[in-house]
């Protein structure tokens, strides 16, 4: 199973992104801290995402896991692992 997941620029920017596959739902937030008025602090910034299996949205549903990773790509893709290895 391939679940997309929207750059790391997309999280830098401050977009929550939701996605799912199937019964399987996930959410990633990102919490951006910022160096400059301009530029993000990418070691200081960081991913929340949680998942969950059913039919409702977030607010709706019980979450069953959550994690926190680092932005950068490297935490992109270990999140990307975690979210398909629960699916």
């Amino acid at each position: 199973m391939d679940l997309f997941l929207p750059t790391l620029h997309t999280f830098a920017m401050n977009n929550i992104f939701t996605g799912s596959c199937g019964a399987f739902r996930f959410r990633a937030a990102p919490t951006v801290v910022m160096r400059t008025q301009k530029e993000v602090d990418m070691e200081q910034s960081f991913i929340t995402c949680e998942y969950w299996h059913g039919l409702y949205c977030y607010e709706r549903s019980e979450m069953e896991d959550k994690k926190v990773f680092p932005m950068s790509e490297e935490g992109r893709a270990e999140m990307k692992h975690w979210l398909e290895s629960n699916i």
